[in-house]
């Protein structure tokens, strides 16, 4: 799950060979501003088949929060 998490940052943040970790800050590591974030979470729902309710969507500050949440509703 980490790595389609980590494929989808690096497209949807252009970041190339960038080093991504699961401790990885999302907006002060990674760059991403709340237009790039709502669009990966957008990319996941739509490849996951699953909804993202807002308030999950509060809790995700870096990958391995993103990777958690959807490893524990894909059970």
């Amino acid at each position: 799950m980490f790595e389609e998490v980590k494929e989808a940052l690096k497209k949807q943040l252009k970041l190339g060979d960038k080093e991504i970790t699961a401790a990885s800050k999302i907006k002060e590591d990674l760059g991403a501003d709340s237009l790039d974030i709502l669009q990966l979470l957008m990319t996941i729902e739509e490849t996951y088949g699953i909804t993202i309710p807002d308030e999950s969507l509060a809790e995700f500050r870096t990958v391995g929060d993103i990777v958690n949440y959807l490893e524990s509703v894909k059970k």
